[in-house]
């Protein structure tokens, strides 16, 4: 077995003709320690989140890397060289501070590669190789004609933020820049994940588990439809009218909202979402946020109390407002970088179907997603379908709103529920990214959207 010292570099091929590895981490310490494998580019960047193998990501897309087994400080990787894109062509093992104390404090730490199990190199390092460091590189495995292992101990005194950036995180406020030349990857090549996101997520791990849980789950729906790396506003927008008062009462409306809140945790970075209200007026309410969601609801409506009627109009013209500073006629596109994609929440009609439609035609010049949820039995509702007719709501104008005429772009879907706590977390998520997806695509192609901000696959 080969025992590299600090900087010190060798080939793969001097030690074994295989390809398929396994790599043993340990850190000793008193504090949680993070391990990470990075997959980066031939410039070292991180051009797909998915090659950021963590505790919350365990493998790659065709599992070329697998974290199998994870603890604080641990962790065991399979590693499948041959199977690996060529557009990854460096392997960045790193462990991060999660909480108070330095690399400086580590007891020991040790990085093994095996074979066929049986080890071939190892690496190890204590804590006086380092001093304030929050994070480090132990090892990196690379290909430079051949593949090869470096030792590389550095540290970063900035933990995993400081990771990110010079993995080239959080580049959606800079310029795109040309990919290098590489073979493509499976879908469509994603941008640097952002270091919030990360960050964000470990935020939820303590402070709000059950987000982080439905977040997990939003993140499959996602997925499937090619968004897992999209980024977009998302509104939660709340009936208040008087026959909602059942529903508040219950704590599903509560339910509902953290629902939307982890959806918010995929689109964006900032944990929370924008709510408004409406009933015979329009709200803007402020934000849900991983911070305040616990009782919401519940105080929200202390200070909003159930209004005697519906009005749609108003609080879209209220929204428009908010995210485009008008709300007035369109005949032309207009562009922005993160889209908004509105959650509409209702239990009957309104009394305005003429302004409602209006702003539904003049902001399909804008980019902005209209999910409309009916609470009720409907007859093209999802849920209740066996139910009498004579006991069905009228939703019969929202379900035309998907062939509603005068638009740029439809812009618009609707579907209906009996009870929100009757459809479970997967079936939500697919049902609202039914159309999302496709109209992701319309916009972006009709310039609504800045092209680079949008992660869906062609």
């Amino acid at each position: 077995m080969k025992t590299l010292v600090r900087g010190e570099k060798i080939k793969l091929s001097d030690l074994t003709a295989l390809t398929q590895l396994q790599i043993e981490i340990n850190v000793t310490s008193s504090f949680e320690i993070d391990i990470t494998c990075f997959g980066l580019n031939e410039e070292k960047k991180l051009r797909d989140d998915r090659y950021m193998i963590f505790y919350n990501q365990l493998q790659s897309p065709s599992n070329e890397i697998q974290l199998q087994a994870h603890r604080s400080g641990g962790g065991t990787f399979f590693i499948d060289l041959s199977k690996l894109p060529i557009s990854v062509q460096h392997l960045v093992f790193t462990a991060t501070i999660d909480g108070n104390g330095t690399m400086g404090m580590v007891s020991s730490g040790s990085f093994i590669i095996k074979a066929n199990g049986e080890p071939i190199l190892t690496y190890s390092f204590n804590g006086n190789d380092f001093k304030n460091e929050k994070a480090i590189i132990m090892t990196e495995i690379y290909f430079k004609d051949v593949w090869r292992v470096s030792s590389v101990g550095r540290g970063f005194d900035g933990g995993l933020g400081a990771l990110l950036k010079d993995f080239g995180g959080e580049v959606a406020e800079e310029q795109s820049q040309p990919a290098p030349q590489a073979a493509p990857l499976p879908t469509a090549p994603s941008a640097p994940i952002s270091s919030k996101k990360i960050l964000l997520e470990k935020k939820m791990e303590v402070q709000a588990p059950k987000i982080l849980d439905l977040s997990k789950k939003a993140k499959v729906s996602l997925e499937k439809v090619g968004l897992q790396n999209h980024n977009a506003k998302v509104a939660l927008c709340l009936d208040i009218s008087g026959s909602m008062s059942g529903l508040y009462r219950s704590g599903k409306i509560q339910e509902f909202a953290e629902r939307i809140l982890a959806l918010g945790t995929r689109f964006d970075d900032d944990g929370s979402i924008d709510i408004f209200l409406f009933g015979a007026n329009g709200h803007e309410a402020g934000e849900l946020t991983i911070d305040n969601f616990n009782g919401f609801i519940n105080q929200l409506i202390r200070r909003y109390p159930l209004e005697g009627s519906t009005y749609y109009g108003k609080v879209m013209k209220m929204i428009r407002q908010h995210y485009f500073g008008s709300a007035s006629k369109r005949s032309q596109p207009i562009s922005k970088e993160m889209p908004v994609y509105v959650m509409f929440v209702t239990d009957g009609a309104t009394f305005d179907e003429k302004d409602t439609i209006s702003h539904i035609q003049n902001s399909s010049y804008e980019p902005i997603f209209w999910q409309f949820m009916a609470i009720g039995k409907s007859n093209k509702g999802l849920k209740g379908r066996g139910f009498f007719r004579a006991f069905q709501s009228d939703f019969t104008f929202l379900e035309q709103l998907d062939n509603l005429s005068g638009r740029y772009l439809d812009n618009a879907d609707f579907f209906s529920v009996e009870d929100p706590q009757h459809i479970s977390d997967n079936e939500l998520y697919d049902l609202l990214m039914k159309e999302y997806p496709e109209w992701v695509k319309a916009a972006t192609a009709k310039g609504l959207i800045h092209k680079q901000f949008s992660r869906l696959g062609s």
